[in-house]
């Protein structure tokens, strides 16, 4: 059972008595590797063994989740597809293979050489998160998810173990922060070049500080997808659950303040109740006669001062929860702050607080205020709630406002809230920067380390199209993540040879991989590697072990427990005299050790071997604080894994709501012909038949002026003399998958690109979204809808 030390000091190193004092982190962790040696079965190692597995079971069942919710998504977009009668054969055959097996059950079978060869491979890729780290800043966009879901699920899927979460957080960090030591440097560091983060290469190569972490890009993907975590979801259910909560009981209250729409709003009002508008109350009028017209003042100056206050109760929660939120989260805030003051050493404290409000707010607490239904905060969002939708809106965008520097160009009527900002700016960047404050784990991920290499139980499970799928992108990019003949990387896929193609989902079973290493021998004895790479003597281990057996004896002697004052040599003569054959051995041994370590002048009976005693007593204490608080944390983790639970109920209703409607459409449109982009009957096709590659469609060319008159530009910040020059290519590389990207004549690389995808269109219709934005212009969501079907749909 793992023990926490208590933190009171340990001995000084050498034979020559107890002067020094050795508080580092290694010797801690070392104790704590010798606590971990012991067999209780006392309350509190039950109440750990409890959270331990429910903690086990939550990050398997958030994969599980993560799995359907990107099936929810991209069925959604495809049945859509279908209801509007456009969708071409092989899409449908896409659709129905996505709704074939979706939880697939059996353990894939592997000959034992390729399974070590993987076993090999995926150690090596767990142990030097510098190669994942590459991968994923290489991969393209339409790469990315499945890439992350293997990542941030799989390969390092125990989302509360501190050796796999450490390794994963070490790809966001920044170079030069690493531990002095010699292993750990050989285990993270490249040898042919310095270690290059996800997020040092985004900073490297941004070109404006504005649009950094900002921009739709794996690594800003990797991020978001990172808060989706456990940990991640558990904190946002604790802090905004009820907060979202109570306001959408209140489903009749409107707090809309953008003036064209209260107007609007108005009129419709005016018009239910008397059959007809005033004659000085036109139907359309500009944003700023609305916003001037008496009654939308009337109407909105209240609803200020009530959105006001609710976002001052949604600011102070989250400032409250400070010390709730995960340390990953606040980890990767202090590599972006670390960041941002080497790229820009003359940057102020309120633009760098900027960028780390863009990752806590903008990637992890605002889109679960957005869509709570999404992030399992609550049950579903009611269709009557158009309201508190709204303002969860609003709420989100004067977050973000407060958090970054706020611009209101595109939405003037934001700028009525400019006093929230004001009066809030000081202390949210005071947050912001307390975010930062966390300690580096580099010390005890050494010694983490270590104890992989001792274990024989490091396994990963892992499914074959996880497996394939990593192996071809590994290979795909080898010549810049392995550049030399004996990287070891490079060794393992040449043995592998070229990856497996991806299996259907009825095939696509489970491995249980085991992970060791082929270069380097398991440890056997822990406790001496450690003391020989941590400098720590035999006499350090001898008083750690006996302080151990000590705490361990009184844990297991129930009459001990309570009895104070802790006298040791009672102790031990109460369990040498035991009829418990364990405890004769374990008191028999410390009496001894206890001998030992008075001869050594480490300890002294005459004043009652005080040093020893308090550090027994200290961590006694401690474990009994500790027990309370596993009890505590597993009475919130099992609410959150009941939530999970729950949300991976709905999805799978989902999906089988989506299946019996295909079934429907297969029953009722015989008529279809194959191939007319009808909706026809679709059939099963056999195993024997070849995967259709991807056709990429397009680029199609659009001017900036065709797009203005066809209305898919609903607004442009490009100066009126350079818009001849602009213009857009429209791609799709993959069904459902498109690419706009945004050209001036005479470059040949583009200014901005933007990758969609269909279902996150339908998405953002359905949630009454209305703009898609490029930065340089903003596009009208159902007209970019209605663009890419007429385009696509009729070049295929």
């Amino acid at each position: 059972m793992a023990t926490a030390t208590s933190g009171a000091s340990g001995p000084g190193r050498g034979g020559g008595g107890g002067g020094g004092v050795r508080t580092t982190n290694r010797y801690s962790a070392l104790q704590s590797l010798i606590a971990d040696q012991d067999d209780i079965e006392d309350e509190l190692a039950h109440a750990q063994k409890r959270l331990r597995d429910l903690k086990s079971r939550i990050s398997a069942q958030s994969k599980k989740n993560f799995v359907l919710e990107r099936d929810v998504r991209y069925l959604d977009g495809r049945i859509a597809l279908l209801i509007q009668n456009r969708m071409a054969l092989d899409e449908r055959e896409e659709v129905k293979e996505h709704l074939e097996d979706v939880d697939v059950d059996g353990e894939a079978e592997m000959d034992e050489r390729r399974m070590q060869q993987y076993s090999n491979l995926f150690f090596l890729l767990q142990s030097e998160p510098r190669h994942i780290a590459s991968l994923c800043r290489l991969v393209s966009l339409s790469e990315i998810d499945t890439l992350l879901q293997t990542v941030m699920f799989t390969l390092y899927g125990n989302q509360y173990e501190s050796r796999e979460e450490h390794l994963l957080l070490t790809m966001f960090q920044v170079r030069g922060f690493f531990s002095q030591s010699r292993r750990l440097e050989t285990l993270i560091r490249s040898t042919d070049s310095p270690p290059q983060s996800v997020l040092t290469a985004q900073f490297e190569t941004a070109t404006e500080f504005g649009s950094l972490l900002r921009a739709n890009t794996p690594v800003s993907r990797m991020m978001t997808t990172y808060t989706r975590r456990g940990p991640g979801q558990s904190y946002l259910k604790s802090v905004l659950a009820e907060r979202i909560n109570s306001l959408i009981e209140h489903k009749d209250l409107n707090l809309e303040i953008n003036p064209l729409k209260v107007y609007e709003q108005m009129l419709n009002s005016i018009e239910d109740e008397t059959g007809q508008l005033p004659p000085d109350l036109p139907r359309t009028v500009t944003p700023e006669i609305a916003a001037a017209n008496p009654d939308v003042r009337n109407i909105v100056t209240p609803r200020l001062t009530m959105l006001m206050e609710i976002a001052n109760s949604f600011l102070l929660t989250i400032m409250n929860s400070l010390e709730s939120v995960p340390y990953g989260i606040r980890w990767i805030c202090k590599q972006i702050r670390s960041l941002t003051r080497r790229k820009y050493p003359e940057a102020n404290d309120y633009a760098i607080c900027s960028l780390i409000g863009g990752f806590f707010f903008l990637r992890f607490v605002n889109p679960a205020i957005v869509t709570p239904q999404a992030y399992m905060l609550i049950d579903s969002l009611p269709t009557s709630a158009k309201h508190p939708r709204r303002t969860l809106t609003l709420i989100a965008k004067m977050l973000q406002n407060l958090a970054n520097k706020p611009s209101y160009s595109k939405e003037a009527y934001m700028m009525s809230l400019q006093p929230f900002i004001d009066n809030n700016k000081a202390r949210m960047n005071q947050f912001l920067n307390a975010l930062c404050e966390v300690p580096d784990f580099y010390d005890s991920l050494e010694t983490d380390q270590y104890i992989a290499l001792s274990k024989k139980d490091l396994q990963i499970s892992i499914t074959l199209n996880e497996l394939y799928n990593t192996q071809s992108l590994l290979v795909q990019h080898l010549d810049i993540l392995a550049r030399q003949d004996k990287d070891h990387l490079r060794v393992l896929l040449e043995e592998l040879g070229p990856a497996p193609g991806q299996v259907p989902r009825k095939e696509n079973r489970t491995v249980e991989l085991p992970l060791f290493s082929r270069w380097e021998m398991p440890i056997q004895d822990l406790t001496t590697a450690l003391m020989a790479e941590n400098n720590v003597t035999q006499n350090d281990i001898l008083y750690l072990e006996t302080k151990s057996i000590f705490v361990q004896l009184i844990r297991s002697i129930p009459r001990l427990a309570d009895k104070r004052p802790i006298i040791l040599p009672l102790v031990a003569e109460t369990a040498a005299t035991a009829k418990d054959a364990t405890l004769v051995r374990k008191g028999i041994k410390v009496q001894e050790m206890l001998r030992e370590l008075e001869e050594l002048r480490l300890v002294d009976r005459k004043d009652n071997y005080r040093l020893l005693t308090d550090e027994v007593g200290a961590e006694l204490a401690h474990l009994g604080n500790l027990r309370e608080k596993f009890v505590l944390e597993t009475r919130s983790l099992e609410a959150v894994f009941k939530t999970i639970c729950d949300h991976n109920a709905y999805l799978r209703s989902q999906l089988e709501q989506y299946k019996a409607y295909l079934q429907n459409v297969r029953q009722t449109s015989g008529g279809g012909k194959k191939g007319t982009g009808g909706v026809g009957v679709v059939t099963v096709a056999g195993k024997d038949k070849k995967p259709v590659q991807n056709q990429v469609l397009g680029p199609y060319k659009f001017t900036h002026q065709q797009f203005e008159k066809d209305g898919v530009i609903i607004e442009t910040n490009v100066p009126e003399n350079r818009r001849p020059s602009i213009y857009f290519l429209v791609t799709s590389p993959s069904p459902g998958a498109f690419l706009i990207a945004l050209h001036y004549k005479g470059r040949e690389k583009a200014i901005l690109e933007m990758d969609l995808k269909i279902d996150d269109l339908l998405e953002k219709k359905n949630q009454g979204v209305d703009s898609l934005d490029m930065e340089y212009v903003s596009l009208n969501v159902n007209k970019v809808l209605a663009l890419l079907n007429k385009t696509f749909q009729r070049k295929k």
